[in-house]
Parts: structure tokens; sequence; C-alpha cells
């Protein structure tokens, strides 16, 4: 069975892995073109690339994938199956339509739930205790294909984004994997989506990281989780922008003080009031500056006890 696999960033790299280690006929791996990355706009190959140039995997790099020089390219590899994982483009149908058997995916939510860009940010962002990752059958929707396989997995209490997509990452290879094997034995199942039960996950966008003071502890404390680390959760202070990288609940069902500095805790960080009681600020970086413990922030800056973060606490 030839194979041409389809991804891009960290997300994806585990599933292409365990793909070549159990002998894949990985005929060709398409991902997004190098980009500038970091202050210094240094050129940047994508995770995938790198992992693929190891193993010397034909890399194909196209601005779009959907374009007529790509599909002739495409179709030139004669693949049987594509594999999609975190690419980062939507497949037209004239891509969809090229392999022998079609197209599947592997998508980072238990399926109806959290359709879109950025299933696991928001899995965290809404307090979801339970999430999962999903084989399916690609068609034209955003992911709204034909359900193959599923595998649950708890969220952690502390995990950021980044270490949830970590163990999911490992999850979906060992999933892909499986759903491989009932393909090859003819023994898969495909289980239409009840498209009534779908939510939506869309794509971050800096301004959903901005802290809203009124909610709960528990409600700030996971959206600090679910944007790290990008494009990150912030406030404002003196009216600057004020990212906060690293926090814990403090205090809940107290008496709400939304924004409010309300003095440091020893050696660990400073205190910031909630809805429903203050959140304990561990990790801090000032717009243009470097991160740094909330603890060396206060032994560099003068806070006083009553002032607010943000530049309208009267937000809602």
């Amino acid at each position: 069975m030839k194979v041409v696999f389809m991804g891009t960033p960290d997300f994806a790299v585990v599933p292409l892995e365990m793909l070549i280690k159990n002998n894949i006929n990985i005929i060709g791996v398409v991902t997004q073109p190098d980009r500038p990355v970091g202050r210094k706009k240094v050129i940047t190959a994508p995770p995938v690339k790198k992992l693929a140039s190891n193993y010397d995997i034909p890399v194909y790099q196209p601005e779009k994938v959907k374009s007529a020089e790509f599909i002739k390219i495409l179709k030139s590899l004669e693949p049987d199956l594509i594999i999609v994982v975190a690419f980062g483009q939507i497949l037209s149908r004239d891509v969809l339509d090229i392999p022998k058997i079609g197209c599947i995916n592997v998508h980072a939510s238990l399926l109806p739930k959290y359709r879109g860009a950025a299933p696991m940010q928001w899995a965290i962002i809404n307090g979801e205790k339970v999430t999962g990752v999903t084989t399916m059958w690609m068609d034209e929707g955003v992911d709204t294909g034909d359900i193959f396989m599923q595998e649950k997995i708890e969220i952690d209490d502390e995990w950021t984004s980044l270490e949830l997509s970590c163990e999911l990452s490992k999850l979906g290879g060992k999933l892909l994997i499986k759903t491989l094997e009932n393909i090859k034995s003819g023994n898969l199942i495909r289980v239409p989506q009840n498209h009534e039960e779908a939510t939506y996950a869309p794509m971050l966008k800096k301004d959903d990281g901005k802290i809203n003071w009124f909610k709960t502890t528990w409600e700030i404390y996971n959206l600090i989780r679910g944007m790290y680390p990008w494009p990150t959760a912030f406030t404002l202070r003196n009216k600057t922008e004020f990212k906060i990288l690293k926090a814990r609940p403090y205090l809940t069902n107290a008496a709400p003080n939304p924004g409010k500095y309300l003095g440091a805790v020893k050696n660990e960080g400073f205190l910031i009031g909630t809805g429903d009681g203050s959140l304990l600020v561990l990790e801090v970086q000032e717009s243009g500056k470097k991160r740094m413990k909330a603890t060396e922030y206060l032994a560099g800056h003068t806070m006083n006890e009553g002032e607010f973060f943000a530049d309208d606490v009267h937000q809602k």
C-alpha cells in the first residue's frame, strides 16, 4: 500500500514516525512551506519535513495543495491512501479523489465535538475533563467525515495545550496504526457523525487570550493553560500588554476582587483577584521583555496593593 502523508507541526511528527517504524510504505510527505520564525524571522522548516528528510522520504511543500500544478504531481505518485495529520490546508474534492482507497485524518478530539483548527486548546479553555483522538474518513467538510476509531484520554488539571498535544500525538499515532491494520484486513467500520451534536474549535486569535477578571478563578486558569504556548493569555498593566504564562488557582468561593492586585505570596508569586476568589501568578512576560518568574518580576517592579490589571476592570 503506497501512502502519502500530509502534516506540518510537532503534533504530526509522532504519527509519521510510527508509520515509518511500522514499515508503512511512505512514498511522499506533503507539508507547508518553510516559514520565518521568531523575532529574527529565521526561515525554518516544518518539524515533519525535518523527520522525513532524516529518512530520505521525498518532501513536497506546495503553497496550495489544491493547485493544478501540485495535483498533477500528486496524481503521478499514484497513492493508495493519503493520511492527514494537522496539515493546515483544506483538501479539495480533486485531491480527495486521487488515492485509490481514499483519505483519512487523525483529529485531536472526540468528534463530532471540537471540529476545527484548535480542538486541544478549546477543550482545555472550556474545562473539559476528557478528550481524545479520532481517525476519520475525509470528505469536503471540515472534520465532518465518517468516524473509524476513537480513543479517550483524561485531561490533567495542570496540563497546558502543549502537554495535551504531546499526549494526543502519541495516542493518535497508535490509533492510526490500528486503523491501518483494520483497513488492510477489511474490518474497518465507518460510523456517520451525528452532526446535531457537533461543536467547534475555531483557529485561535490573539484577542482570545485577553483575560476577563470577572470570570471565575478556574475559568481564567483554564484560559491560561489553553492559550499556552500560543497565543498566550494576557492582561494589561499600566496600559501595556502583560502576559501570564503560568498560574494556579489560589482561592475560590471567596469575595470577588476582579483584576485587583492582592499582594505577594513568598517564594511563589503574586495574587490577582477574580470573580470568585484569586489566582496565584507564577510566570509572566511584559511586552518586549523576556519571560520570568513572578518572584523575579516583583523584585524589579513596584506593585501596590489595590492596583488593577486591565485598562477597564469593568469589562464583562
